[in-house]
């Protein structure tokens, strides 16, 4: 995990990254978080942390691997949007990107419920925090791939 710690009272930047996969029909695939992690029971964009010295592109193919058990190019990563988030003990700094391709089949790997959503009916879901802001860019982004 990439981590910049600030000396003095300020708090670490965490760095992570996400992906919307949106298949044939424009539905986009969120994940729960699962009983027994952070904020168990809401929902979020697939993704986690960077380690150290890996590419935002890299962490996010291994990440969905790891989670969903499909293999991403990251060729056919598009960026969607960011968000800064304060949290309570760091700031989350994290990409948002738009993939339409991959490879195998989509599976709740870590024991968290899957959902393939229309991107105007993400905000009807209990979103994480952090994740609301990247709703509104992703479905224009959404929408303007349809076309």
């Amino acid at each position: 995990m990439a981590v910049i710690v600030a000396s003095g009272d300020k708090k670490r930047l965490v760095l992570a990254v996400a992906v919307a996969l949106v298949d044939q029909a424009g539905l986009v695939l969120i994940a729960e978080r699962p009983a027994g992690k952070a904020m168990a029971g809401f929902w979020e964009f697939p993704g986690g942390k960077l380690e150290a010295g890996e590419s935002p592109s890299l962490a996010l193919c291994r990440e969905v691997m790891e989670e969903l058990g499909v293999v991403i190019d990251p060729r056919d990563l598009a960026p969607v949007s960011f968000i800064e988030h304060e949290y309570d003990q760091f700031i989350l700094l994290m990409p948002l990107f738009l993939c339409r391709k991959w490879q195998g089949e989509v599976k709740g790997l870590e024991g968290q419920k899957l959902a393939w959503v229309a991107a105007g009916e993400l905000a009807d879901y209990s979103l994480l925090p952090a994740d609301l802001p990247l709703v509104e860019p992703l479905v224009r982004a959404v929408n303007k791939t349809l076309s």
